[in-house]
């Protein structure tokens, strides 16, 4: 028999600066260009908004040769490796370069680290965009360390000259295992100049934490190929919740989840619209979860300009504007 009904709602959730800005630079693009608008790979791991910006106009590739010369491009949230920038160069294509900022962050130091002649040890998914972007930076410098596991096989030319970096989405507590095992056996193993996990992805797995621990359920919103939602399940796991599940869309719950559950632990992923949130909420509450308490860790405050691109064009079309309006105006 179940008691009191309720709900733990994470905070925070969803969307981060990055995807915000990535999903934007997209739908400016459309606008100040009009539709075709090209995207090289998924802009954000989410099916929602991709589905939601191929309905306005944007159409997704997985190369840019399957782009027409001289279109618009975007390379999406998770970054590209030198060798995509230069093939769309190559193709005449107009490229607005949406790569979230923290990840730019980690490609810098790959390059700074190669120059200095360092094995770049990077922890990470194996044919994951953003590792395979990452290492395209110095190929012939890293190697992708998938799991703490591998740590304890893989090898280096130079243990004295070997520095950590890592894919920004993973799970943190995993992250610092990989590293601890690595250490082990390269004491001389280097850290990053700061932190390459996004604060986002903490903050998110910091939330779930304190939200498993009180949950008999945990429903994470978020698609299967976000690696940071794919983690929260993890964490919530991990951290005390009798059950978690991933779901892209509210009519995926499935009522024998709720079966004898008195709390249900609610978040969604970096990549996630809070309105697919809001869909849950009205789906649980209609089987009676209707009390929600926000469960709040951080607050977040942190925006990221559109790319330059975007903003250089848009100071052309202002100069344009201007020049245009000076010039009727000496011609009246």
């Amino acid at each position: 028999m179940v008691g009191h009904k309720r709900v733990l709602l994470a905070a925070p959730r969803g969307y981060c600066a990055g995807v915000d800005r990535a999903v934007v630079a997209v739908e400016k693009a459309l606008e100040r260009y009009g539709a075709p608008v090209y995207v090289r790979k998924q802009i954000v791991h989410n099916i929602h908004v991709v589905t939601e910006l191929e309905a306005k106009g944007a159409i997704f590739v997985e190369e840019v040769d399957e782009v027409p010369e001289g279109a618009h491009v975007v390379f999406s949230a998770h970054g590209v490796s030198p060798a995509v920038v230069n093939a769309a160069a190559d193709r005449g294509l107009h490229a607005i370069d949406a790569t979230c900022p923290l990840v730019t962050k980690v490609h810098r130091e790959a390059v700074r680290f190669a120059r200095d002649d360092f094995e770049i040890l990077l922890i990470g998914h194996e044919g994951h965009e953003e590792v395979e972007g990452t290492a395209g930076e110095a190929p012939e410098h890293v190697t992708v360390v998938n799991s703490p596991e591998e740590a304890d096989t893989v090898v280096v030319k130079d243990p004295n000259k070997v520095v950590w970096l890592s894919q920004t989405t993973l799970s943190v507590d995993e992250t610092m295992e990989t590293v601890n095992r690595l250490r082990t056996r390269f004491p001389e193993l280097q850290n990053p100049p700061s932190d390459d996990i996004c604060y986002a992805t903490q903050n998110r797995q910091v939330a779930i934490k304190k939200v498993a621990a009180g949950a008999d359920l945990v429903i994470v919103v978020g698609s299967s190929n976000s690696s940071n939602s794919v983690r929260l399940v993890e964490v919530a796991l991990e951290y005390g919740a009798k059950a978690a599940y991933r779901v892209d869309y509210a009519e995926e719950i499935k009522q024998e989840w709720l079966d004898g559950v008195e709390t249900v632990g609610i978040t969604s992923g970096a990549s996630v619209p809070e309105v697919l949130v809001r869909e849950v909420l009205d789906a649980i509450g209609d089987a009676g979860y209707r009390d929600v308490e926000e469960v709040k860790t951080a607050e977040e405050d942190l925006m990221f300009s559109l790319p330059k691109e975007l903003r250089q064009d848009a100071a052309g079309q202002r100069d344009a504007r201007a020049l245009g309006g000076r010039a009727s105006g000496a011609g009246a």
